[in-house]
């Protein structure tokens, strides 16, 4: 199969006003792409596409609310003149021990990290069958792969965001639409300015990624048609980690945590 050629490619990006959805969204527009970017805040979508030389139009609006998803794919004909891309960013966490976290963050965190993307694919594949070299793009990361302490809801949207992904990857190969699942680690963005509950533990002051290193990842596995990017070689050892040594690395997640 031939590379993907991102040049005039039609993509809609969901959670783009910051971090990895927002990186990705300039990195398509840079390579001659056309984005459909979309995310809450209209006032940083309007400065979004006023850089972007035409390539980046705007819809605000709630990507949870099923009416606001059905509106996007409708209009894409028109905005977009179709679609090839479907790039789901839009996330959000909380920090917290789970016996005594908000009993409402686990179903908006669901709604927000998994339900809503779901959604907005399923609504996304008849639109996408007549794309061109189509393909769907889910943001995960690497507490998809491995628990870890405060984060039990992420983790649990994660996890299912990982299983859906690689589920419907399969019954989509019928109809040519690649499926990607990314899977980064800690990423300079909003994340934690915009928690459900909870703050940053003191002891998780890694190294993050820049978002747009990310992006160019991304752009990277989706010219080559790679199913999964696990952006960085210590987020790489991490995946690996989990599933090779799972009893060792939850020893040293619970030294680090207790530390």
């Amino acid at each position: 199969m031939s590379d993907r050629n991102i040049k005039g490619i039609r993509a809609l990006v969901t959670g783009a006003t910051s971090g990895i959805g927002k990186a990705i969204a300039q990195a398509i527009a840079q390579r001659g792409g056309n984005v459909l970017a979309t995310a809450r805040r209209s006032e940083r979508l309007i400065e979004l596409a006023a850089s972007s030389d035409g390539r980046i139009q705007w819809e605000a609006g709630d990507q949870t609310d099923a009416t606001f998803r059905e509106h996007l794919i409708a209009s894409l004909n028109t905005r977009l003149g179709g679609l090839d891309l479907l790039v789901l960013a839009a996330g959000v966490g909380g920090i917290g021990r789970f016996e005594t976290s908000p009993k409402e963050s686990l179903e908006s965190m669901l709604a927000i990290d998994l339900v809503a993307p779901a959604e907005l694919a399923r609504n996304a594949i008849a639109t996408l069958r007549v794309g061109n070299r189509p393909g769907i793009v889910f943001i995960g990361s690497i507490l998809g792969y491995q628990g870890f302490p405060l984060h039990a809801e992420y983790c649990a949207a994660k996890f299912a965001l990982r299983g859906l992904a690689n589920s419907i990857r399969l019954e989509l190969q019928e109809d040519s639409i690649d499926v990607m699942l990314v899977s980064p680690g800690p990423t300079q963005s909003e994340f934690w300015n915009r928690l459900l509950h909870g703050s940053r533990p003191h002891w998780s002051r890694g190294l993050p990624m820049e978002a747009s290193q990310v992006a160019e990842a991304v752009l990277r596995g989706l010219v080559k048609g790679q199913r999964e990017v696990i952006p960085g070689f210590s987020n790489r050892w991490f995946v690996r980690a989990s599933i090779l040594f799972p009893r060792l690395l939850d020893r040293f997640i619970q030294k680090v945590s207790q530390s």
